[in-house]
């Protein structure tokens, strides 16, 4: 049986005067359900292009407090209020993660609907709001957040991902700022990397580009070890240049580990040991 559920749109305001503003994430909330999470987009490049003097880290760091605290506020929600108690309408919980003011990012007015999958809902309101406008230079089954989404169901499930910042890495001549980390003896670093390309040498490209990127990284002062989040083709006739574009990544001089898609919810289990015993010394 279907159940209502509401929704809103996180907009990107560059510009207050005259409204200028870009789609950037998606908040559902589905109250008989026990349902609220949001997606938001991972991609930079899009707003970067339309609006050039905006702050990247800046805006990373504003998209992962939002997604946290949408986290918090449906496990507090969830745990402590009975169903008659929690709020009707996304409407009433927004103010709650930003209040209504001139800043650059805002929520939506609310829309509604009817659904018996908020998860995949979810996803289909992303891809209508946000996703369609992001740029395709590659044409690709799939983009880094469709992998990071395969990853975040079971890091919400084992409340994890509100432990997860930016970080940004800065080493002699370049630094690299990933969306979500955290820190042990040494920063973890983990960063979604879609292999679903449907040219095989888009895949490999991907892959020297990740291995240059891991090389102007390596004599960084801060160490810091990288994990990434691997997306695989959709396509077998292109696993081989996979395992050549894997081949070519592991050549990282800096220490690093991939995590494949099948994994995730593993990921995920030890993921929240390492931080509930790093929380217990």
């Amino acid at each position: 049986m279907k159940k209502g559920y509401t929704f809103c749109v996180l907009r990107y305001v560059h510009d207050p005067l005259v409204q200028e503003f870009v789609n950037v994430g998606v908040v559902l909330y589905a109250p008989e359900s026990g349902f609220i999470s949001a997606l938001c987009a991972q991609k930079f490049s899009r707003i970067k292009k339309m609006f050039l003097d905006v702050q990247g880290p800046h805006f990373r760091k504003t998209i992962g407090y939002i997604e946290s605290r949408i986290q918090e506020e449906g496990e507090k929600m969830m745990e402590s209020l009975p169903l008659e108690k929690r709020p009707e309408t996304v409407a009433e919980i927004m103010p709650r993660i930003l209040p209504k003011d001139d800043s650059a990012f805002q929520f939506s007015s609310p829309g509604s609907g009817l659904t018996n999958d908020p998860e995949k809902t979810l996803e289909n309101l992303y891809n209508l709001y946000v996703e369609k406008y992001e740029a395709k230079q590659d044409r690709t089954s799939r983009t880094e957040s469709d992998v990071w989404r395969t990853f975040k169901t079971p890091l919400e499930a084992k409340r994890v991902i509100g432990h997860l910042t930016p970080h940004l890495v800065k080493a002699r001549d370049f630094e690299f700022e990933f969306d979500y980390a955290w820190k042990n003896s040494v920063w973890h670093a983990y960063e979604p990397v879609s292999l679903d390309l449907a040219e095989s040498s888009s895949i490999i490209d991907k892959a020297n580009t990740w291995l240059g990127r891991a090389q102007s990284l390596k004599d960084a002062p801060e160490k810091f070890k990288m994990f990434l989040l691997i997306g695989k083709p959709s396509d077998q006739k292109l696993y081989k240049s996979y395992q050549q574009a894997e081949n070519i990544m592991n050549k990282m001089e800096l220490p690093h580990e991939f995590i494949r898609e099948e994994d995730a919810e593993s990921f995920a289990e030890n993921l929240k040991k390492e931080i509930a015993e790093h929380q217990g010394k």
